[in-house]
């Protein structure tokens, strides 16, 4: 039995073999590519132990909650190479934290990691000498024991210049 020859711009079952290999392989190609490029930009850490986080959490949120109830204000501002924490309560009254800690970062990649123990000045604003290079940068400060609880102040911010 003789086969007919497909006629000029017919739509064949080859045609459609190559569009489903090229479908299937573009989808296959990106994933490939968004699962290297995720590999190796992301650490993947967030907590050491999530079961030791998961404990702490409602102590902290607690304790957010009195904050804010108190009126606590927090700000973090970098100044040129210098890292201000400010925490007023409800009246602007400088607020004692103890020994505040600084953990500062890129937000992707887990490089150029840093961490800094502020001191409190007279004007009852918390500084720390931290050198940060142009572009993204996420901080965390975390004070264990403040009078209405444990403290945290998550930020993330730019510094300017053409980033790395």
């Amino acid at each position: 039995m003789n086969t007919p020859k497909a006629v000029r711009g017919e739509f064949t079952g080859r045609h459609m073999l190559l569009a489903i290999v090229g479908f299937f392989g573009v989808v296959i190609a990106v994933n490939v590519g968004m699962a290297v490029v995720s590999s190796v930009s992301w650490t993947g850490l967030v907590v050491q132990n999530s079961y030791v986080a998961s404990q702490e959490f409602e102590d902290k949120r607690l304790a957010h909650i009195a904050q804010q109830q108190a009126g606590w204000r927090a700000s973090l501002d970098y100044d040129g190479g210098t890292a201000l924490l400010s925490v007023v309560d409800a009246g602007g009254r400088a607020i004692e934290l103890g020994e505040p800690v600084l953990e500062i970062n890129r937000p992707v990649g887990g490089h150029d990691d840093q961490k800094v123990s502020l001191s409190r000045r007279p004007d009852g604003v918390y500084a720390g000498p931290v050198t940060l290079g142009p572009g993204v940068w996420e901080a965390r400060v975390s004070i264990a024991d403040t009078p209405l609880g444990p403290f945290e102040l998550h930020e993330r911010f730019s510094v300017a210049g053409a980033a790395p």
